[in-house]
């Protein structure tokens, strides 16, 4: 990869996942649970770790290393690990870092699915996962203790859009010698790059905006080589999760236009933001590419070139007016996930955060009168006319 390639360029051309054996220009699908070595020497030297090459599937596979060197190139990684789910990649860093006994600190307005694995599963481990209020990086240092192995944000949060200064908690991370760790799936590394800000592992659901058309479920780890040896080692060779060769191909196919795909999401959010704060019907908009919301100005600085495709926002009504709302529109799509094409739109309290109690939805600021949207890329103006409209059959 020449260094100086700018990023759009980096985002088409990746790491060169062309087929070095045909000229292929579209990275093939290598459709294989198994490969055969040359020898039987050979075979001892590559489950020793001392020759290069493939083995088995669910540990690597031409494929899905295409795609992981794909993501690490974009995001400025030496290395990357792909994963069954983004929750498969998530399990992956908290199994590689703890033991039974030790715990975590992480922001507690998080996906619902990621804060049920804290929450729940890692529970089970031994493993204790402390959700704070990162908005306030106190709140992150106070929560540290000898067992600590490592600190997790999601910023841009999901639902709510908090923004978290990853650089702080970078510094935090580094006083007490343990991994901060991004998960940078709403803004993508066209938007965001944790590594420069001193992250150490970012992680994301490419189910979302990687993939980017609602046809695959994945995820991704990045970070440094050793670190990425060590996931691997742990949560594909022991653990299993590993990605398909087919999703892998899925991925790289959608990465191709992730850039102008993500810069049109953009445009339609800011558009819908704008018109959804003036709206008599909504009482707040949770989008950090409005001057009102309370993270502009650190988005400003760690994000560029746009706010992200996701916004929330909260409407003055009861739960059934929110049911009304989503049951109205024409279009928009009811539907969990993110990062589509086509605009989706669902109530988190009860659908993607349903694994919250009413007392961690508090907490965590995400209202029961909270409507989520992905904003897909569709001409604005039709989205707008379509919210606008449902939102007039309420009160």
């Amino acid at each position: 990869m020449n260094k100086d390639m700018r990023f759009d360029t980096k985002v088409v051309h990746g790491a060169h996942a062309m087929d070095p054996h045909t000229g292929s220009v579209a990275p093939p699908i290598y459709q294989t649970s198994t490969f055969y070595y040359k020898d039987a020497s050979h075979g001892e030297a590559l489950f020793k770790g001392e020759a290069e090459g493939f083995i088995y599937t669910r540990i690597g596979n031409p494929t899905t290393d295409g795609v992981q060197r794909h993501v690490a190139c974009l995001e400025g990684a030496e290395a990357a690990v792909a994963f069954a789910s983004g929750l498969a990649a998530i399990a992956a860093i908290t199994f590689t870092l703890c033991e039974a006994g030790d715990n975590f600190v992480s922001s507690n307005t998080i996906y619902g699915g990621t804060h049920g694995q804290f929450q729940t599963y890692m529970k089970r481990f031994g493993v204790d996962a402390r959700e704070v209020l990162a908005t306030n990086v106190e709140n992150i240092k106070n929560a540290i203790d000898e067992k600590t192995k490592f600190i997790f944000l999601e910023t841009p949060a999901n639902p709510n859009l908090n923004i978290i200064d990853i650089a702080a908690c970078a510094a935090i991370a580094k006083t007490h010698n343990i991994p901060l760790v991004v998960d940078n799936t709403f803004a993508t590394p066209v938007l965001q790059h944790p590594l420069e800000l001193g992250a150490d592992v970012v992680v994301h659901s490419a189910t979302k905006y990687i993939s980017g058309h609602g046809d695959v479920v994945a995820g991704i780890v990045v970070g440094s080589k050793k670190m990425m040896k060590e996931v691997s080692n742990m949560a594909l060779k022991s653990g299993g999760a590993c990605m398909a060769p087919f999703n892998a191909w899925l991925l790289m196919r959608g990465l191709k236009t992730l850039s102008v795909r993500i810069k049109k999401h953009c445009e339609n959010a800011q558009l819908m933001a704008e018109f959804l704060e003036k709206h008599p019907k909504v009482t707040h908009v949770h989008y950090p590419g409005l001057p009102s919301n309370e993270g502009h100005e650190l988005a400003k600085k760690q994000m560029h070139g746009g706010f992200g495709g996701m916004l929330a926002f909260e409407y003055d009504g009861d739960l059934n007016d929110g049911k009304k709302i989503i049951d109205s529109v024409n279009f928009m799509v009811d539907a969990v996930s993110l990062g589509d094409c086509d605009t989706l739109i669902c109530h988190p309290a009860t659908t993607t955060h349903a694994t919250y109690s009413p007392e961690q939805l508090v907490k965590a600021q995400i209202s029961i009168n909270m409507i989520r949207i992905s904003v897909g890329i569709e001409d604005p103006q039709d989205l707008i006319e379509d919210i606008d409209q449902a939102l007039n059959k309420i009160g």
